[in-house]
């Protein structure tokens, strides 16, 4: 009845909402004398911020139409190369004759795929990760579906069918491409490039990089870790599971709601979103019209979020977080046992977060443990000082120190025929 009751709640803030915008727009009408004053700012500033932070964010564009390469914009258009019920690929295409043009002739730029993690936010929190990695290489990303808009018809989608879909990924790119996961799907990545090495796929990554990921839970638990080991499965399945209602296309498909997901990370980091909402009131008030963007910006995407499937979010559960079948090489997909040693010409680089507080140090690290059949030579591990989770793969620390690193190892490991 949650979800119902969180339905509802939103219906009911509906006209609260629209009175609120159209206030706003009368204080901030042309000539207005009122809205000048201190009163009239600050009465526009909470009225903005009621409204935005009860409004219901629907799933955000990339918004990213050219980028700068030699000094020279080249645009970028997105086109969908592969789709299924639950994803689809999208690639960013940068105008090709320009490209080669600015590139003089010189060889084309590594195919990376960028997959986005399916943990209750769109694929477009990474779009600063593929912002940065556009000028240097072809990127294509991940975009999953919303369990809440996929109709039950379409089917089930646990953590099988997400390695699967990687693989079909991974094989649409074809021979020599770079694999980079970002957090929740790392697992699930190392276990597809493994699939891929046993089968002596030609499709197999040249590299694969994992950002903040749970390979092994059990290391520097954080808080999220400690909470998935203590409660029973059968407390997950029976309070943060439930049905989508209607008139959501996917009436009926059992979830693990978004706003349970976007509720449980505002409530770790409390006082910080507080205070972040305050400071956006009083930059309102102050005409601070930049910072007040960029507050909007953030949070716009932020509060976007999205369902999954009741059997992907518990499988995952039980498996990654609970039983850590993964790090002790007992992990299987549709029975089949997934053995890491098999990896050996896919060259790997971890990554973490000095500050991350959803996967501690080392839990990414020991992925390099697991596949120890991979060359030394072919292994790069690196914790980046003063960033967060959301660091690890977004902002400035991001663009300037961890990109230009995941750039080198890409290049150096261009293709898997010279190892």
């Amino acid at each position: 009845m949650l979800y119902q009751a969180y339905e509802l709640g939103r219906a009911a803030l509906t006209p609260y909402r629209f009175t609120a915008q159209m206030y706003q727009r009368m204080l901030n009408t042309p000539g207005n004398m009122f809205a000048e004053t201190l009163a009239g700012r600050s009465m526009a500033a909470a009225l903005d911020v009621f409204e935005t932070s009860t409004r219901r964010y629907g799933k955000p564009n990339f918004e990213i139409a050219e980028i700068a390469i030699n000094g020279q914009p080249v645009p970028v258009t997105e086109e969908i190369v592969w789709r299924n019920n639950w994803c689809q690929l999208l690639h960013f295409k940068r105008d090709p004759q320009l490209l080669k043009r600015l590139r003089k002739g010189e060889r084309q730029d590594p195919k990376v795929l960028l997959i986005a993690p399916m943990s209750g936010h769109y694929a477009t929190l990474l779009r600063g990760t593929v912002a940065a990695m556009l000028p240097e290489h072809d990127v294509y990303i991940t975009d999953w579906a919303d369990a809440r808009m996929v109709p039950v018809m379409m089917g089930r989608f646990d953590l099988n069918d997400f390695i699967d879909t990687l693989m079909s990924m991974i094989r649409k790119l074809g021979p020599d491409s770079h694999v980079i996961a970002v957090c929740q799907p790392g697992p699930a990545a190392l276990a597809a490039t493994a699939l891929l090495a046993e089968r002596s796929d030609r499709c197999q990554p040249a590299s694969l990089t994992i950002m903040g990921s749970p390979i092994d839970p059990r290391k520097s638990p954080t808080v999220p870790n400690e909470l998935a080991q203590k409660k029973p499965l059968s407390w997950f399945q029976d309070n943060v599971i439930m049905t989508v209602p209607f008139p959501n296309p996917g009436f009926l498909r059992r979830v693990y709601p978004g706003f349970i997901q976007l509720s449980s990370f505002m409530g770790m980091n409390f006082d910080t979103h507080f205070e972040a909402q305050w400071r956006y009131f009083q930059q309102l008030v102050d005409g601070d019209g930049d910072n007040a963007a960029k507050h909007r910006k953030f949070y716009d995407e932020y509060l976007s979020v999205m369902d999954l499937t009741e059997e992907f979010y518990i499988q995952t559960i039980d498996e990654i977080f609970q039983r850590h079948l993964l790090p002790k090489r007992e992990f299987r997909h549709r029975g089949q046992l997934v053995k890491l040693e098999e990896i050996r010409t896919t060259a790997l680089m971890t990554i973490e977060g000095e500050k991350d507080d959803i996967s501690g140090i080392g839990q990414t690290q020991a992925a390099h443990e697991l596949c120890y059949n991979i060359p030394e030579k072919m292994r790069v591990d690196y914790i980046q000082p003063g960033v967060g989770h959301y660091g690890v793969f977004n902002g400035s620390r991001f663009r300037s120190e961890i990109q230009p690193r995941i750039r080198d190892f890409i290049r150096s490991n261009l293709t898997r025929s010279k190892k």
